[in-house]
């Protein structure tokens, strides 16, 4: 994929990392101030299930959304009416009177979170290179790391967990207003001399041919985009990435206690251990994957997602399967940024923003039904399902990308 001749604009670059970084703080902040919230609220440990299952289902539909309304809409203006909606929504967490309230704000944080999402993974897609797409992935690791971090500041402070949403909540409406004061440049797109990637879908400009040839970007139909194979391989790929990104971090605890013997105080460094090689593999391989083709980059990584996948199959002892862990994390780092990035290669530039939107609802799909299902799955058969449950999903995802490459390439 053709690069970008010229780095993105410092401001636009910036404000997509500290959108990220928003995105990622409401995650971490239910799970250290959730014990706090249901004695306030009166609630049941499990109600939390309430709010997460209403802040999915809005996220879903809103990235989905937000993908066919890009182009008419602007993602300037897309960012700044998102921004709003999960400010709005967090000073509503903050001072919800019963969980009733707090499961409908979840609503539209959920639909905020969508939009920021889809619009910035399909602008980014077209203006930034493969270090910086990557980066921006590892600002939303950085985000749900602060989470915590500010709530159990707050908690431990005296004061009550509604502190903690308003703070998040200021810092997203402050993001909102400076969404709004940068609107120009988001609607000016991508600097003038990066050129675009190229388009194996749409009939590209002959020298002296007729212009209709090339129709111009997003003019083609929403029909059109759903019937492209290649739009729904690429979901199930995003969806089957998330699904062992998630189960992975949500089972291996109870994979190293009962199944490993390790101790809890090490079973949870191990597994922080896990998500920090995400965040640290985005970084490196940002870097890597500018200097190599991104093509490589990924085949590299979802070999390794394999690899990684069968040392935590392997019935040894635990530090195998911690190695395991820590090879899955670090070689799933670049996926899902570098999957995005390349969207435009696989069904082309004028179906790109719509499948990016619908890319980032298979994944929330993903992460919502797969894990509970292995869940299940353990509960029924043992805990070292896990790593040929990891196996089976590994070797799907390495077959969904091929299959999307030979797609791209017939349609070229």
């Amino acid at each position: 994929m053709s690069r970008p001749s010229a780095p993105p604009r410092p401001a636009l670059l910036l404000l997509a990392y500290l959108a990220f970084v928003s995105l990622g703080l409401p995650d971490g902040l239910i799970g250290v101030g959730w014990p706090s919230i249901r004695r306030d609220l009166g609630v049941p440990t499990e109600a939390v299930g309430a709010v997460l299952t209403a802040g999915t289902v809005a996220y879903l539909t809103s990235s989905v959304l937000a993908g066919f309304t890009l182009a008419r809409l602007g993602v300037g203006w897309l960012l700044a009416g998102s921004t709003v909606l999960a400010g709005v929504a967090l000073t509503g967490y903050a001072s919800t009177p019963a969980l009733a309230v707090m499961v409908g704000f979840a609503l539209v944080l959920g639909l905020g979170s969508g939009a920021i999402d889809a619009g910035l993974n399909a602008y980014a897609a077209a203006a930034f290179g493969p270090r910086h797409m990557n980066w921006m992935h590892a600002f939303f690791g950085l985000g749900v790391a602060i989470g915590p971090l500010i709530m159990t500041a707050v908690l431990g402070a005296g004061l009550s967990w509604r502190w903690g949403y308003a703070v998040v909540a200021a810092a997203q409406l402050a993001l909102a207003s400076a969404f709004a004061l940068t609107v120009r440049l988001w609607r000016a797109g991508p600097p003038a001399d990066a050129p675009l990637p190229p388009d194996p879908i749409a009939p590209q400009v002959v020298p002296g041919g007729p212009a209709e040839a090339a129709p111009a970007a997003g003019r083609s139909s929403v029909g059109a985009t759903l019937r492209l194979p290649a739009v729904w391989l690429g979901g199930a790929a995003f969806a089957v990435y998330v699904a062992i990104e998630v189960s992975t971090g949500l089972w291996a605890f109870l994979l190293l206690t009962e199944g490993r013997g390790l101790t809890a105080a090490v079973a949870g460094l191990c597994v922080s251990g896990y998500w920090g090689s995400l965040f640290v593999g985005r970084v490196v391989q940002g870097v890597v994957a500018e200097r190599l083709s991104t093509a490589r980059v990924l085949r590299g990584s979802l070999l390794g997602m394999a690899g990684g996948a069968v040392l935590v199959a392997l019935p040894a002892p635990g530090w195998v399967t911690v190695a395991g862990l820590l090879v899955v994390g670090f070689a799933a780092a670049p996926v899902f940024p570098l999957l995005t990035l390349t969207t435009a290669e696989r069904v082309g530039r004028d179906h790109a923003d719509r499948t990016i939107g619908l890319q980032i609802g298979a994944a929330g799909l993903g992460a919502a039904l797969v894990p509970a299902a292995v869940g299940v799955l353990l509960a029924r058969v043992s805990v070292a399902a896990l790593g040929p449950t990891l196996v089976v999903l590994t070797v799907a995802l390495v077959a969904l990308h091929a299959a999307g490459d030979r797609r791209a390439l017939r349609a070229a």
